[in-house]
C-alpha cells in the first residue's frame, strides 16, 4: 500500500485517512482550524469561540465570562457551540430588536 496521504491531498479544513489501496478525506472537527486526525484533540489550532483545555479544543462559555456579552435590557445570553445568542427573558419577546413585556 502506498501513503497516498503523504503528498497531503486533502484541504485544509480536512485529514488525510490513509486506505488499502486508496485514501479519503474526512472533515476536521467543527472546533479545528487544521487538523491532523478525527476529534477535538487533533486540531492544529482552535476556531473562534473555542479554547484549547487538556489538549482539546472545548467551547468558551460566553454567557459565563465576567464581560455581559448581552447588554440589552430584559435579555439572557444562550451559549451554543463556539458561539453564543442572546434572547429576550421569558416574558419578553423581540420587538425591532427590543425586549417588550407580553
Amino acid at each position: 500500500d502506498l501513503d497516498e496521504c503523504a503528498a497531503s491531498p486533502c484541504k485544509d479544513h480536512q485529514y488525510c485517512l490513509n486506505t488499502d489501496g486508496s485514501f479519503s478525506c474526512k472533515a476536521c472537527d467543527t472546533s479545528c482550524v487544521g487538523c491532523t486526525g478525527e476529534g477535538s484533540d487533533k486540531c492544529k489550532t482552535c476556531a473562534s469561540g473555542y479554547v484549547k483545555e487538556d489538549e482539546r479544543c472545548t467551547d468558551v462559555d460566553e454567557c459565563n465570562i465576567p464581560e455581559k456579552v448581552c447588554t440589552k435590557e430584559h435579555q439572557d445570553c444562550v451559549n451554543t457551540s463556539g458561539s453564543y445568542k442572546c434572547v429576550c427573558s421569558a416574558g419578553f419577546e423581540d420587538k425591532d430588536g427590543t425586549c417588550v413585556q407580553t
